[in-house]
């Protein structure tokens, strides 16, 4: 009875107060069992102990290791993507780029190379040539790069030789090679891009590194080849020998192996990506008995003390701990994604009290995330759908399918026209990934697509580009006409024999730009109209690039605000009219500003 009145007292009690009292009993009960043995015990301790820290400064410089390597990784998906992908070698040089990611990475890498797949040199930083009677095809890195395209490759430390001009000609580097599209022209080819690492500053991660007892560290690839190792040249030389053909072969952990006669306690890591392995050898003699010796009996007390401890406390720490398990159950949950999670608390009132807290803590996240999606639900979509309208396939294979027709007709002159202004399409509806255009290539970009769907449906429909002069140079939200004249032919016309009618115009009024399709199909009710700018989302027809009407009006609200957008004006039988508003604002200005141009 007593004990569980004190048991409630406890429960009921600061974390504090608790670990005081179990703490003071512990203390009391350790000292009834002084003079047990823990000799044996204590050699088990450290030798996991010694492997435990071994493991960890491993794993230290593994992630060391990985984040050296992903940033020159990183460097040569910048070289790739932003520069040698972007550039036409046949009109000029990205010498200069190249040297600016050089510079800016010159620390850890020596050279920067662009190598054709026949081995010629086409750009380097900072080498200046190969060297004569260099033939980089036969080498291995090479083959391999120009074999698995996917893949960048790594090799292994080597002297670089291939390059001619250099200070630094022979310095020890480790070569990552990937291969690249390269551009001449109207024509691409493959070829080999070429990072130089230097070896100094790999090395520089494994310098002063040592395991206690006398352990080292070193790294291998993944076929056992020495990348690094404190005794290499004695190991070349054959004096010393290390076991790193079999280590290669082993996975991440700790083993414990003979090597000439001497047992070593290996630990494993490998580096992610590369398959290189981190590997640090311990003599399993380094901790001496006599060493331990002569300070046996101090530590035998402190041991005994310890164990006794660690009995008693496994105890206390159930008490404090599970409480605090199950609040980090709930928080994991939290933590994933599941913040209607209901937070389990107990224990003292400290946990009780922080698992309130992050219960509430919760809630205000989801509020405020909920905030955060319904505000930018609606951007996303619409840019979503932008981007995907601006390759659509069926209009591009419907208009490959007329100039193939007009090949076999041997009507030229228009397929040419066709060609063009399919080229001019694309070219405006890429754009670089710019929102914001000008009136001019906005028009432009109807006009194309116009002149393209004239020439599908033949005398379906007549069409008209009216723009006054001071209005071609203002800023216009890409794709804002184009899904509007498609409306247009697909759905006003298309159930008209001919004589059908498009009307397309720009004008500036005050400080507000207009921009107008007209077209006298079939019109719409008002209640066709009001349902264009519901709630349900625009479902595309097939046919069309899935923009719709009410995309564009969410799109230029979204960039101008709600004073802009979309005006409908349509009758039954009498035809539709489509007015955007946005506001008059100069192309230069916004483009100088950045404020709308993405």
């Amino acid at each position: 009875m007593l004990f569980e009145k004190q048991r409630i007292k406890l429960q009921k009690a600061s974390i504090r107060y608790i670990i005081f009292i179990y703490f003071t009993l512990t203390a009391l009960a350790a000292s009834i069992f002084i003079g047990i043995s823990l000799y044996s015990r204590l050699s088990g301790q450290m030798s996991a102990t010694i492997r435990e820290e071994n493991q960890i400064l491993i794993n230290q410089i593994t992630r060391s290791m990985e984040d050296y390597l992903r940033t020159v990784m990183k460097l040569s998906d910048s070289l790739y993507y932003g520069v040698v992908k972007n550039a036409d070698l046949a009109s000029g040089s990205i010498g200069s780029e190249m040297t600016l990611l050089y510079d800016n990475n010159k620390d850890n890498v020596e050279n920067i190379a662009l190598l054709s797949k026949e081995g010629k040199l086409l750009e380097a930083v900072p080498a200046a040539r190969l060297k004569t009677n260099v033939d980089v095809t036969g080498e291995n890195w090479f083959t391999s790069t120009l074999e698995k395209t996917e893949n960048m490759h790594f090799s292994t430390p080597h002297v670089q030789y291939i390059f001619d001009g250099s200070e630094n000609q022979y310095r020890w580097v480790i070569s990552l090679s990937r291969a690249v599209e390269i551009t001449r022209g109207p024509s691409t080819d493959q070829g080999v891009l070429l990072i130089d690492i230097r070896y100094s500053s790999l090395e520089q991660l494994f310098d002063g590194v040592n395991l206690g007892n006398g352990g080292y560290v070193y790294l291998i690839s993944s076929s056992g080849e020495i990348i690094y190792h404190p005794q290499a040249q004695l190991i070349d030389s054959g004096i010393v020998r290390e076991n790193n053909l079999e280590v290669s072969g082993l996975r991440d952990g700790n083993y414990r192996q003979t090597v000439d006669g001497e047992e070593r306690t290996v630990t494993v890591k490998t580096v992610g990506y590369t398959g290189w392995k981190v590997g640090g050898g311990t003599p399993l003699d380094g901790v001496s008995l006599n060493n331990i010796k002569t300070k046996l009996l101090v530590i035998f007390m402190i041991a005994f003390v310890l164990f006794i401890m660690t009995i008693i406390n496994s105890y206390i720490s159930s008490r404090i701990t599970d409480p605090i398990k199950e609040l980090e159950k709930s928080v994991n949950e939290i933590e994933a994604g599941n913040l209607e999670t209901e937070v389990r608390s107990g224990g003292s009132y400290e946990i009780q009290h922080l698992g309130n807290s992050i219960q509430n803590m919760a809630r205000q996240i989801r509020r405020l995330m909920d905030d955060i999606v319904a505000e930018h639900e609606s951007k996303r979509k619409s840019e979503f759908d932008t981007l995907q309208a601006q390759i659509n396939p069926h209009f591009l294979y419907n208009t490959l399918d007329i100039i193939v027709w007009m090949i076999e007709n041997e009507n030229l002159t228009d397929a040419v026209r066709v060609v063009t202004a399919l080229a001019r399409f694309f070219r405006i509806s890429l754009s670089r990934g710019k929102s914001i255009i000008t009136v001019r290539d906005e028009l432009e970009h109807v006009r194309n697509y116009l002149m393209i769907q004239h020439m599908r449906y033949k005398n379906k429909f007549t069409y008209t580009v009216e723009a006054e002069d001071e209005v071609l140079d203002l800023a216009s939200l890409k794709l804002v006409l184009q899904p509007l004249v498609e409306n247009a032919i697909y759905h006003g016309m298309e159930f008209m024999d001919g004589d059908g009618e498009i009307r397309i115009r720009a004008w500036r009024q005050d400080k507000d730009l207009f921009m107008s399709v007209s077209d006298n199909g079939l019109g719409m009710t008002r209640e066709q109209v009001k349902r264009l700018f519901g709630d349900t989302d625009h479902m595309p027809s097939g046919r069309g690039s899935g923009i719709g009407v009410k995309n564009v009006h969410q799109r230029i609200r979204l960039y101008f605000g709600n004073d802009y957008g979309l005006e409908i004006q349509s009758e039954p039988d009498e035809g539709t009219t489509v007015t955007a508003h946005l506001p008059a604002i100069p192309y230069e200005e916004v483009k100088k500003e950045g404020s709308y141009v993405k």
